[in-house]
């Protein structure tokens, strides 16, 4: 496949690294010669400077036989006429555009994007993806990761293992004979940062990090099986007023009206946007970092702080002030990745990140096959893929006993119409069921192989 990335950024990068490193031809366009020089140094790919929106820069690209474009820079008007005129003068079949400012994606403009005005097949709002995966990380405490499948009847969760885990050392295949009627099966364990796919003889350790697939009924009971009873949010402090506390506050409004939420927002213009906007939460003008506004806002009483403001130390650090101060959890936004392995030992509980969420919404569109969702875990090195099985899938009409799958592969769950299955060696997978796969990075190719008939892109 043959694919154009506008935009060098972290988003664009990570995109161009997974593509080529499954061997298809990336070309990535960036005005900043650093930028292109950078990725031409690290990755096999073709980068050319230049502005993304301009015919010539598009044609010298490679845009006339482009079978896709992936527009991520950091202007939505440039990525926006990138795809119209991919489609306009070369014809490019699939068009992925990130559109941040919200004023574009209001419903009531909702045909701007349609084939007869502004040709764009998928539109990306960072934002919004952040604020859902920061939501999700609420519904389930205790968990890192939370990521729903087959219409939130399956549900990938991440915890890590402390000592008051009650099956640390227990081999993965006697959890099915201690526990028969919990519907989970065990898929990843994150070991000192290498994320293996177990067997049934593999052991959880103390300061592992799982990640299970349970059917969404039976996630608490699993959770308190990791050692994790901690109870849902009431109280909620969010940190930072910007477009994604908006749509936080917001939706926690809407969904979940028993959490009484507060908002930190440092800029007085911006709060009183945000107070405008918002029934019943409240709205503080200050300094999350200032331990008076932190006392206003009652963290002693609150259990979770939720920071979300554009910049990585003062959610860092705004998240410890707050646990200092009697929060219990804390969830917080990182663009930077070299953070990540020092949070857990600050005591970040969840990490929200944002080209992670991009990522995984683009590679839904990229997968080969009918591929229903896609998430990426561990900046690439696995993925999480929903897929319908077809007639041709060597899946169907066998055991799962008998399914030669791939090294790094396990199948987590099937969803057959309202039915969820957690998958046993004598399950048989039907034509039209959905299959959620945990697959390492390397054999995403061979899991996409199982779900194809033909070359279409979805």
């Amino acid at each position: 496949m043959k694919v154009i990335v506008c935009g060098a950024g972290q988003v664009g990068y990570n995109i161009a690294r997974q593509l080529s490193g499954e061997h298809n031809d990336v070309t990535v366009i960036d005005q900043s010669p650093e930028l292109v020089k950078r990725i031409n140094d690290n990755l096999d790919v073709h980068g050319v400077v230049g502005f993304a929106s301009q015919p010539d820069v598009l044609e010298g690209a490679g845009a006339e036989d482009a079978d896709m474009i992936i527009a991520v820079t950091f202007a939505d008007e440039v990525n926006m006429v990138a795809c119209q005129v991919a489609h306009s003068l070369f014809n490019v079949p699939t068009k992925i555009a990130r559109v941040r400012a919200q004023s574009y994606l209001r419903p009531i403009w909702q045909d701007l994007f349609s084939r007869d005005n502004m040709p764009i097949d998928v539109i990306i709002s960072p934002e919004m993806e952040v604020a859902r995966s920061a939501k999700r990380r609420l519904e389930v405490p205790g968990a890192f990761d939370m990521i729903p499948f087959g219409d939130d009847k399956l549900r990938l969760i991440g915890v890590r293992l402390g000592n008051e885990c009650p099956i640390v050392d227990t081999p993965l295949r006697q959890l099915t004979e201690l526990f028969p009627d919990l519907n989970i099966v065990v898929v990843g364990i994150d070991r000192g940062g290498q994320l293996l796919v177990p067997t049934g003889d593999d052991q959880m350790l103390v300061g592992d990090e799982i990640f299970f697939i349970a059917d969404k009924g039976h996630v608490s009971r699993a959770l308190s099986l990791f050692g994790h009873e901690e109870k849902e949010a009431r109280r909620v402090i969010i940190v930072g007023g910007g477009n994604i506390g908006l749509f936080l506050a917001e939706s926690l409004e809407r969904e979940n009206p028993a959490v009484r939420v507060k908002v930190v927002e440092l800029n007085r213009e911006r709060a009183e946007y945000v107070a405008e906007h918002l029934e019943r939460a409240v709205v503080i003008n200050g300094d999350a970092l200032d331990s008076e506004i932190l006392i206003e806002a009652n963290a002693a009483n609150t259990e979770t702080v939720v920071a979300v403001a554009d910049d990585d130390e003062v959610n860092i650090l705004a998240s410890l002030l707050a646990k200092r101060y009697g929060c219990q959890r804390a969830v917080t936004l990182i663009n930077n990745a070299g953070y990540g392995p020092l949070l857990t030992s600050l005591g970040i509980d969840a990490v929200v990140n944002p080209r992670a969420s991009t990522v995984s919404t683009i590679l839904q569109h990229v997968r080969r096959g009918r591929i229903r969702a896609v998430h990426s875990l561990r900046d690439g090195v696995a993925e999480v893929i929903e897929a319908e099985a077809l007639e041709t899938s060597p899946l169907v009409g066998v055991p799962l006993r008998d399914v030669k799958l791939p090294t790094g592969v396990i199948i987590g769950g099937v969803l057959r119409g309202d039915s969820v299955i957690i998958p046993r060696g004598d399950t048989v997978v039907q034509v039209k069921d959905r299959v959620v796969i945990f697959a390492l990075a390397d054999v995403v190719k061979k899991v996409e192989k199982m779900f194809s008939v033909r070359l279409d892109f979805f």
